[in-house]
């Protein structure tokens, strides 16, 4: 078994030039496979909420979820370095929560980190999150939970304005303490800049090839998931299809009666129903 990675291995992949590999995870069997197939971080992503739970989006999760989540994926892969996303909610209303819901995916889910949305704003809550000992991931640039505030499911930092802002947050979450930090749906240039002006390693999702890593949605990585797939992605097989056709084929097996054959079946007695008498 490999050893479990820390934030330390995973800084020192930017110093080292190593590209990162996070995808996100939801449950046992996936963690596992993740795992085995060498993914640096397993992100226990609050998308969780539209790819499994079947919400329109992730405002509606809940820490009650994401626990129950986080804890399958630790209990699937024991070595893996796993982080918690903390949900809409659970920080937003002040430090103390932060800090007790931060606390909860470290001692009920077994989680190495949290990931929180938010740049500025968010930067006091992340200081009080590093104090009580919990490593902390940052995330800027599109934010799913307050993406209504953006205007939608929207490219940021386009305009010179927009890209100083969000430079300036990337630099004051750094100085926070954030240990990493995800940059979404922003011009590659900026993701170049922004991880050229920091120390910690940057985590693109349609933030372009320069960043220090890269994370997708492992459901449309593996095209299972079709209600919505951003441009962004691509997606490296499509399961969904096959999986459609395997039930298919399993429901006529079953229902014209060729399915379970003699080979799929478990033989006894042969003169069973004499020996019972019937």
């Amino acid at each position: 078994m490999a050893k479990r990675k820390t934030v330390a291995d995973i800084i020192k992949m930017k110093q080292a030039g190593e590209k990162i590999t996070m995808l996100t995870a939801y449950d046992a069997a996936m963690a596992a496979m993740l795992y085995d197939a060498d993914v640096d971080v397993l992100l226990v992503g609050d998308s969780l909420g539209m790819v499994v739970l079947g919400y329109d989006s992730t405002v509606p999760v809940t820490m009650d979820e994401m626990i129950h989540h986080a804890s399958a994926v630790r209990r699937g892969s024991a070595s893996a370095f796993v982080v918690g996303d903390m949900p809409f909610g659970s920080y937003q209303s002040g430090v103390r929560d932060a800090i007790v819901n931060g606390t909860r995916f470290l001692k009920e889910a077994g989680c190495d980190a949290v990931k929180l949305e938010g740049g500025l704003e968010v930067c006091e809550t992340v200081e009080a999150l590093i104090r009580a000992g919990i490593s902390v991931i940052g995330h800027i640039g599109l934010t799913p939970q307050t993406a209504t505030q953006l205007g939608g499911y929207k490219v940021q930092g386009r305009d010179v304005e927009s890209a100083r802002k969000i430079i300036e947050e990337a630099r004051a979450l750094e100085k926070a303490g954030v240990f990493a930090l995800v940059l979404e749906c922003i011009p590659d240039e900026l993701g170049k800049i922004v991880s050229e002006e920091i120390a910690i390693p940057t985590i693109g999702i349609g933030a372009g090839v320069h960043c220090d890593g890269q994370v997708l949605v492992t459901h449309d990585l593996l095209g299972m998931f079709d209600k919505f797939i951003p441009s962004f992605v691509k997606t490296y097989c499509t399961l969904a299809p096959s999986i459609k056709d395997a039930v298919l084929e399993y429901n006529s097996e079953v229902r014209n009666g060729s399915y379970p054959d003699k080979e799929h079946s478990f033989r006894g007695e042969s003169n069973l129903r004499e020996l019972l008498g019937l």
